[in-house]
């Protein structure tokens, strides 16, 4: 009697594909974000690259990260002179990632960074300007100058030498930045090593305004300061002013507190306070529209330089969550985000990044409300949520980040449900996903803490699937848009709320 011959079940391999394909869509990317310090230094060596390589290629082997998040500094690439650049140091870093078949998302940082006694400072050269005109830096009511970054006001003015002897724009010095990164740079974007590029839009490369400076004048969680005192936002303020035919609102004389004080403390922020005022809604439209309109200046011109290449383009929004619940949002409103009960100041924004075909960088996906004392009115739950379904709502993809070393089963759980706030979709993509996650921040103890717990929490934000390091499944092509009007900023004021969330994530790492 013969034997029955065996065949493949191709119908059931094809239905396993299939349901993987599928399970794929709700696959969110971890990248490990690198240290501040030390891996590219101001001589543009590299005093850590060896441990940088070993503590990655054991991340991508045993916890299968997806790839890296690096800052690319301006204050070192450009350091000695205008249009001086020196990229040597980043292309062995580069080089390195390459080989541990890991991807890139490189954040072009124009800004300055202390943290334990080290520094990467802005390039000599601009230091050099601002010492004969402080003005090019944000600035206080008391005259302090905050050196971290450059004003939003000196955008448009030509204050910084070119190398023919004339002068550039704040704008012109980003954008000729940015070209000469992409001309250096070519191998690892072409062959899609560099799958994102995260554009600097001010302190801490967020778009906000160094309301909250961490040089001990401000503390948590003070209200903060408007930073439009600088003489070219002072001109500014006044010419829109008078071309408005509006009394202006005397930004000298308002008791707006100083950085530690608390909302009622002030007439400013108190509950029914100025702000609610036809003068203090006009100055809060104009400081807020300032920042949307600087970033868009500097968006375009990424749009126009990265234009055709596979590359997602990104923008960071800082987590401003104390003072959510005040009835003035006190400290979302000396950052930047005119933001109110019904009021929205985030999807203005999203709006911009969807003209511009930029993803939203969010941090605090960590944090429940609850870590924070009664006095903190703190939401970061609240804002998380509304920030995330402003910029869905708007149809742009959101990259989510923690702010805090994450220590505990519960920390990853909130990342996990607010990367996908409805759970996993066996049938396909989830209604609500981010886009990728940076996890804050690559270091020894990462090894020594919850390692374990960490693997599951990567494997789980994987959906349970295997590592795939095929950026065609979710890079986006970048494509040229037009500008926003003021219009469009004000259409997207009106308040809307926020999708619903599932009260807990179904992918436990403690379940």
């Amino acid at each position: 009697m013969s034997e029955l011959c065996s065949f493949p079940d191709f119908r059931g391999i094809m239905e396993d594909i299939n349901r993987k394909e599928k399970l794929f869509l709700n696959y969110v990317p971890v990248y490990i974000v690198l240290p501040l310090f030390g891996i590219v230094a101001k001589d543009n060596k590299h005093a850590e690259l060896e441990t940088t390589e070993r503590n990655l290629k054991r991340l991508k082997k045993e916890a299968c990260i997806d790839g890296v998040m690096v800052d690319v500094w301006w204050g070192i690439v450009e350091s000695k002179a205008p249009k001086v650049y020196n990229w040597n140091g980043y292309k062995e870093l580069f080089k390195m990632v390459k080989r541990l078949e890991l991807k890139i998302h490189a954040i072009m940082s124009f800004h300055k960074s202390s943290q334990n006694r080290k520094t990467t400072s802005l390039p000599s050269w601009v230091v050099q300007v601002g010492k004969e005109n402080p003005d090019i830096y944000y600035t206080d009511r008391k005259g302090f100058r905050n050196d971290e970054c450059l004003s939003l006001g000196v955008d448009n003015e030509p204050l910084f030498d070119d190398v023919n002897g004339t002068k550039r724009t704040a704008i012109q010095i980003y954008s000729d930045y940015m070209s000469s990164f992409k001309e250096n740079m070519a191998e690892f974007l072409e062959d899609g090593v560099i799958g994102a590029i995260e554009v600097g839009l001010g302190p801490n490369g967020e778009l906000c305004y160094p309301s909250f400076p961490s040089d001990q004048r401000w503390t948590f969680p003070g209200i903060g300061e408007f930073q439009c005192y600088d003489k070219y936002l002072k001109k500014d303020f006044e010419n829109a002013a008078k071309k408005a035919g509006h009394s202006m609102l005397d930004l000298s004389k308002e008791d707006f507190g100083d950085y530690n004080s608390k909302p009622d403390e002030t007439t400013f922020f108190k509950e029914n306070g100025t702000y609610t005022t036809e003068k203090g809604e006009f100055f809060l439209e104009w400081y807020s529209n300032k920042l949307i309109f600087h970033g868009d200046q500097i968006l375009r011109e990424a749009n126009k330089i990265f234009t055709g290449l596979k590359i997602d383009l990104v923008a960071k929004v800082s987590g401003v969550h104390w003072l959510y619940y005040h009835p003035s949002h006190g400290a979302e409103l000396t950052a930047g985000y005119y933001n109110l009960y019904d009021r929205d100041g985030y999807r203005p924004i999203a709006r911009m990044l969807y003209k511009r075909n930029c993803f939203l960088n969010f941090s605090c996906l960590e944090m429940k409300y609850y870590n924070y004392s009664e006095e903190a009115l703190s939401a970061p739950e609240e804002l998380v949520k509304a920030v995330l379904s402003k910029a869905w709502k708007e149809g742009i993809e959101v990259i989510g980040a923690n702010t805090s070393e994450i220590k505990n089963a519960e920390g990853y759980n909130q990342v996990l449900l607010n990367a996908r706030p409805n759970g996993s979709n066996p049938k396909g993509k989830p209604k609500l996903k981010v886009h990728s996650f940076m996890y804050l921040r690559l270091s020894e103890t990462i090894f020594s803490r919850n390692y374990d717990m960490f693997k599951k929490f990567v494997r789980n934000m994987h959906a349970d699937q295997d590592y795939c390091g095929d950026a065609e499944k979710y890079a986006h092509k970048v494509e040229s848009n037009s500008a926003i009007t003021i219009e469009e900023i004000l259409a997207a004021t009106k308040s809307s709320g926020s999708f619903k969330w599932d009260e807990e994530t179904e992918a436990k790492v403690d379940g």
